[in-house]
């Protein structure tokens, strides 16, 4: 047995006790009804001897009816058993192809931030749509091909060995010649299909990054250079699917010399035996006839090598994405996460992306029900904190604790339910106000929705949209201004009402007066919580209990604001610099 052998069986198995055994007794009956179907082709042959020998030659005028009746059966069955059995299969390739698609997408988002940063969102698009879709195009044929063709070839081979097993054997002579091309081929046709699926998702990469950023294209006059980039993966994509397809249909091929070698070594060989009458003309008929019905099966049969690497290479790659595990998870005995605003505290914490240091034994204490602010230059290792505390990544050294339990030792749900988030980038679904606010949650009362889009002063606004809450917030938020969407955003957080607040430059990017507005808003949000703030803006976070300053992944300093004026050092410099600024604006 080959390795790629082995391969299939266990892409086979892997896919049938996954995903295609729970529909067993209907593929069960699809294929009694494959089997019917393709037996009729071989009664049909059969029934062309009595016609020949009883009706035309020996000129029975009785037998005219039943062998009608007989035919006229036989293309009826055919036609019922084709319809039903094609409903049938059909039914089980959509639904299991459903099923894949919401596993692996539900799959997927278990993974690791760090998964997510190498395999960008189109990449991943087109392997939860285009591998699994191409897998489903292909698996009918298969299973109708592996089910009815088969049957109608057996049947008509039968057909033929009753008629003349010498004849039948020499009508194969020229199957062994097909073996080793065939390998080839399939081999051929392994490895340019994993390539087109590779390209395709290169293709959904580039239009999602061009659909994303389809302004700074236009201001960039970028659309020539974009659409030249694509036309390239395009004709790639060609090329590949082109050199694909040839493997493809050159087992088929080889399928039509084989069969013709057959007819023409059985015509020379098979002729004598008519000419001398030691066979009938409908037993000639009958077998030619089983002949050349089973040359269109046994061509199907024979591209059904070529279809099942094609759909092979997209098993592989759906099930190597289903084979990744989290390595962030949930410890087998978790510890209760404390309900009430915790005291947070980084010990010593060190955190590598590959060789590159982010953070170098980062150490501060986030007292409980106070706001404690994260300064620094860019690339300080800010943000990185609130991945750390969220555990979207997990530090390499050190401790990170809540009310002193380290947070590998509560389980992940329960820590990311501590926090709400509210970052410069208000993420925002292409739903209604309302649902990007609720986030699918049945259990929030009218009050407390009004209570919370007041002190976000959403309220504020919706007068003006013309749903209110039920508009449209558009792809990605874009039906509403900066301000309007960190508004939203600020509402969801105080509807999930958690003892932990992160804002994450969230005033960063919007002008003086929404920004008077939002602020307003965080300081309610912000009261009897624990808040970490990362801060651009000094002048907004001059009030914070306390300030942590930040250089090259270290915490340089800590203190009151006035603490940190006083000593001077790296916030001093970082508050003159940007007042200076200011003053020179």
């Amino acid at each position: 047995m080959t390795d790629q052998t082995r391969d299939n069986r266990s892409l086979f198995r892997w896919l049938w006790s996954t995903y295609l055994s729970r529909y067993k007794w209907i593929m069960s009956i699809a294929f009694l009804l494959m089997a019917i179907e393709g037996s009729m082709l071989g009664l049909l042959s059969y029934m062309l001897r009595p016609m020949f020998d009883t009706v035309f030659v020996e000129g029975r005028e009785g037998a005219v009816w039943v062998v009608g009746f007989v035919i006229l059966g036989i293309f009826f069955t055919r036609a019922i058993t084709s319809v039903a059995q094609k409903i049938l299969i059909t039914l089980v390739a959509q639904r299991s192809v459903a099923v894949i698609k919401n596993d692996l997408a539900s799959h997927l988002m278990t993974l690791d931030t760090g998964f997510h940063q190498k395999n960008p969102p189109g990449y991943l698009i087109e392997r939860v749509q285009g591998d699994v879709s191409g897998v489903a195009k292909i698996w009918s044929a298969l299973i109708t091909g592996a089910g009815r063709d088969t049957v109608a070839l057996i049947s008509l081979i039968i057909v033929t060995l009753t008629v003349d097993w010498r004849w039948t054997l020499v009508a194969v002579m020229g199957t062994p010649l097909m073996v080793l091309p065939a390998y080839l081929a399939q081999q051929y046709v392994r490895s340019k299909s994993k390539i087109a699926r590779e390209v395709a998702g290169k293709m959904s990469l580039r239009l999602d990054e061009v659909f994303h950023g389809i302004n700074p294209i236009k201001l960039n006059a970028l659309e020539t250079y974009q659409s030249g980039r694509y036309a390239a993966l395009i004709d790639k994509r060609v090329e590949v699917e082109v050199k694909s397809a040839m493997g493809r249909a050159f087992i088929p091929g080889l399928a039509d010399i084989m069969a013709g070698i057959g007819f023409f070594a059985v015509l020379l060989y098979g002729g004598r035996d008519i000419i001398d009458g030691e066979k009938s003309i409908g037993e000639f008929m009958s077998f030619f006839t089983a002949m050349g019905l089973a040359f269109e099966p046994l061509r199907r049969l024979a591209g059904l090598s070529g279809l099942w690497q094609n759909a092979a290479a997209g098993i592989e790659r759906i099930r190597e994405l289903f084979d990744m595990r989290p390595s962030i998870t949930s410890p087998v005995t978790a510890k209760l996460a404390p309900t009430a605003p915790p005291r947070v505290e980084l010990a010593e914490t060190e955190l590598f992306y590959g060789d590159l240091p982010v953070l170098r034994g980062a150490s501060f204490v986030a007292e409980a029900g106070q706001t404690t602010a994260l300064v620094g230059a860019s690339g300080a290792g800010k943000s990185t904190i609130f991945n750390v505390l969220t555990r979207l990544v997990d530090p390499n050294a050190g401790s990170v604790t809540l009310d002193g339990i380290k947070l590998e030792e509560i389980g992940l749900g329960d820590v990311r339910a501590k926090f709400s988030v509210v970052t410069q980038d208000a993420l925002l679904f292409d739903e209604s106000i309302l649902e990007n606010i609720v986030l699918g949650r049945t259990d929030v009362d009218d009050a407390t929705l009004k209570s919370a889009l007041d002190a976000s002063h959403v309220t504020d606004f919706l007068d003006k949209l013309p749903k209110g809450l039920d508009s449209p917030a558009g792809p990605r938020g874009s039906n509403l201004s900066g301000g309007q969407r960190q508004r939203v955003a600020i509402a969801r957080a105080l509807l999930r009402n958690t003892p932990i607040l992160l804002l994450d430059e969230a005033t960063s990017a919007l002008d003086a007066q929404s920004e008077a507005v939002v602020q307003k808003a965080l300081e309610r949000l912000s009261q009897g919580r624990t808040t970490l703030v990362i801060a651009h803006r000094l002048s907004t976070i001059r009030d914070a209990d306390k300030i942590v300053v930040m250089d090259q992944g270290r915490v340089v300093d800590q203190g009151t604001h006035t603490e940190l004026l006083a000593r001077g050092g790296v916030y001093a410099d970082l508050y003159t610099l940007q007042f200076k600024e200011d003053d020179d604006a």
